[in-house]
């Protein structure tokens, strides 16, 4: 495959997977709110996400949305608008009476609202079209495997890192509602994560490219 300075890439990968962001917020949420399984299912769902945008980039279609401003805002706004409506669906719902006892019946939703609040956000899909093609080979043949092959390695580093995260979030969750015996606990965490989905959302639809 035509790829170059791999141990940078790991190295770049790696960092770029420990900074927080949307993502990390979105799965610390879900699991604080909803308990581990939630949030584990959470963390798998944006790795799905992520791989869809990597299929994307092998594709080229990324491309599309780098080129094309219709499509750019069209992708934008989708998403801006499936972040605040799961947000208000949460401040809505009643939650759980305790976060680390969320029926394990919900644990596919989490996984596909976190696929969702990435595969519709256009910046993720442009980050791959910027980050990847630095470590391939310009005109040599085999760019597509070799995006998809980097896309995946990038993903699954991104993965492992919001599994721990979703674990130390509903651990630490769960713990705060033992000590404090609060059983309003799992509302206020709900809560907390609506308004953090509406927050994204919102910031995604102000956004620019």
């Amino acid at each position: 495959m035509p790829v170059h300075d791999l141990a940078l890439f790991v190295g770049a990968a790696l960092l770029l997977n420990l900074t927080p962001g949307p993502d990390m917020l979105f799965v610390a949420g879900t699991g604080a709110a909803r308990g581990r399984a939630a949030g584990l299912m959470a963390a798998l769902g944006v790795g799905a996400g992520c791989l869809f945008h990597t299929l994307l980039a092998a594709l080229g279609l990324s491309a599309l949305l780098a080129a094309s401003e219709l499509a750019f805002n069209a992708v934008k706004w989708a998403g801006a608008a499936y972040l605040v409506w799961t947000g208000v669906q949460m401040l809505r719902a009643r939650p759980a009476p305790a976060a680390a006892e969320a029926p394990a019946r919900r644990s596919g939703s989490p996984f596909w609202q976190g696929a969702a609040t990435n595969a519709l956000n256009p910046k993720v899909a442009l980050f791959f079209l910027a980050f990847l093609p630095q470590f391939i080979d310009a005109g040599a043949p085999g760019q597509a495997l070799a995006l998809l092959v980097l896309g995946t390695f990038f993903n699954i580093g991104g993965t492992a890192v919001n599994l721990v995260v979703a674990l130390v979030a509903s651990g630490a969750a769960a713990g705060l509602a033992t000590r404090g015996g609060n059983s309003r606990m799992g509302a206020w965490l709900q809560r907390a994560a609506g308004a953090l989905f509406i927050g994204l959302g919102v910031k995604l639809a102000l956004s620019s490219r």
